[in-house]
């Protein structure tokens, strides 16, 4: 049971292509490339809104509410 050898996985990856075929496989990985593009891109997007309303907050003047608190009884 120990570690599979390059022929294990060079079979596999020959029965992987004759059961998809090239074009699907290719077709999954342009899908998960965009979506790891897409994910590094959202990333990226969220962290300049967080600088973002880090600044804007830090230049507004603070807000104070006022009111009163009511409970119900129960």
């Amino acid at each position: 049971m120990g570690s599979f050898s390059i022929w294990h996985w060079l079979i596999v990856l020959l029965v992987v292509v004759l059961i998809f075929g090239t074009k699907k496989l290719r077709n999954v990985g342009k899908d998960l490339g965009g979506a790891v593009s897409d994910f590094k891109q959202g990333m990226k997007g969220g962290e300049e809104a967080a600088k973002g309303n880090v600044e804007s907050s830090a230049q507004a003047a603070p807000q104070v509410l006022e009111g009163e608190v009511k409970r119900d009884k129960v």
